[in-house]
């Protein structure tokens, strides 16, 4: 049974994401945003997030002012501490968009897979859209078992693909977990997803293969809204993607679930 989530007015959701600090004055501060740009600019891989960005991306203030437009950081380049920001309007507004994919997947019956870098924060944001997916009609996707990657185990809990080591689920940034499942989906000529719903290296990896992806980000996470700015990704979400509860997330996915059309009991 899906979980019965009260679904705020637009006005609500705003107010929400400002009160528990997934929007608004957020907890990562502006020396670790710019820190991230300048790393993305200079080629370090690890902030790519499994996409490949080239030589396109190399001025950091190019970088910043994407992250202005689409997640609603201080625009200004001579900033550089203290206190940055997310855009709630663009948070809300990038639900909405994802929604529609959200329905397109829904009315071609296409196979979604969910996937979090993030399962202390997230986690329970995928589950819930996975379960909603399902009883639309889509086919939730089941990853090939026993795959690992360095950093660990893929493993597959309440449909949501995540990393885990050592009986722990695992943060990362890394693709290498979402280029392991679809690697062995193409090995064992096992279709691949048509949807990915994911964040970090997950989403990144899904949409550089050229499968439509939908990506929660943070606002030190740029490589993801460059990636929806070339349409690489499909929707980047901007959001605190780790806040104190992952309880607050609720209003935001319940405000998601509605603006898709996807019914949930009571």
């Amino acid at each position: 049974m899906l979980p019965h989530l009260t679904v705020p007015s637009r006005q609500e959701l705003a107010d929400h994401l400002v009160a528990t600090r997934i929007a608004g004055d957020v907890a990562t501060p502006r020396e670790n945003n710019r820190s991230h740009y300048g790393r993305l600019a200079a080629g370090d891989r690890h902030y790519w997030l499994g996409l490949e960005l080239g030589d396109r991306w190399t001025d950091e203030e190019a970088v910043l002012a994407v992250m202005a437009e689409r997640c609603g950081v201080v625009a200004d380049p001579e900033f550089r501490s203290g206190q940055d920001t997310i855009d709630p309007e663009l948070t809300i507004s990038a639900l909405e968009r994802a929604a529609r994919v959200l329905s397109k997947a829904v009315e071609d019956g296409q196979r979604v897979l969910f996937a979090t870098g993030h399962p202390g924060g997230l986690l329970d944001v995928h589950r819930t859209l996975a379960a909603a997916l399902r009883a639309a009609g889509c086919e939730v996707m089941a990853v090939p078992g026993g795959l690992s990657t360095e950093e660990g185990g893929v493993f597959q809990f309440c449909d949501v693909t995540m990393l885990e080591r050592g009986a722990t689920l695992w943060h990362t940034h890394s693709p290498a977990p979402m280029a392991a499942v679809l690697d062995a989906l193409a090995a064992q000529d096992l279709p691949l997803p048509d949807l990915v719903v994911a964040d970090h290296g997950w989403a990144g990896c899904a949409g550089q293969r050229g499968i439509t992806a939908i990506g929660f980000a943070d606002c030190n996470d740029p490589a993801l809204f460059l990636a929806e700015a070339e349409g690489t990704v499909s929707v980047t979400v901007p959001l605190d993607d780790h806040v104190t509860d992952p309880r607050f997330y609720d209003p935001m996915t319940g405000y998601l679930l509605d603006a898709a059309g996807l019914n949930r009991p009571a």
